[in-house]
């Protein structure tokens, strides 16, 4: 696979679970590079770009589940900028399907950096709050939705 965005360390926020799941994030990302560089079909690039946005809104559900869960002060925020980042990428998915727009540099540049910020930024800023609620950094079993979203995959 072509690798755009590599996953390195400073993306981690220190949960596995998540980790895990922005590290499947960080893949369909480069899955879209994938097709970008490969001149995929529009087909398969739609596909592709269907998997982020469906992917997305699994991430978001199990994060905003946690704030809930654990009385994050800063849900509504938090959830408010999941809605804004949810409706962007699939109005890309949307704009790509109605031939309005074309994997590009611009497209992927716009993916990291959306992914990148809100991880750096805004994820970061609810681990404190996680870990003191008394979550895990680390659980004995590798990430759940991981292992979901594989075998539907699959």
């Amino acid at each position: 696979m072509q690798c755009y965005f590599p996953w390195s360390q400073d993306l981690s926020v220190g949960l596995d679970e998540i980790d895990a799941q922005h590290k499947l994030l960080v893949d369909i990302i480069n899955r879209v590079y994938e097709a970008l560089i490969n001149r995929a079909s529009r087909e398969e690039a739609s596909n592709v770009l269907d998997d982020l946005v469906q992917y997305t809104y699994v991430h978001f559900a199990v994060e905003e589940s946690l704030f809930r869960i654990t009385n994050y002060l800063d849900y509504d925020d938090h959830k408010a900028l999941h809605d804004h980042l949810k409706k962007q990428v699939l109005r890309i998915k949307q704009r790509f399907d109605a031939g309005e727009i074309k994997l590009d540099l611009t497209l992927m540049s716009f993916l990291r950096s959306w992914l990148e910020d809100h991880i750096k930024g805004e994820d970061k800023a609810y681990v404190a709050h996680l870990l003191g609620s008394g979550l895990k950094s680390a659980w004995a079993q590798p990430s759940w939705v991981g292992k979901i979203w594989g075998s539907l995959r699959a």
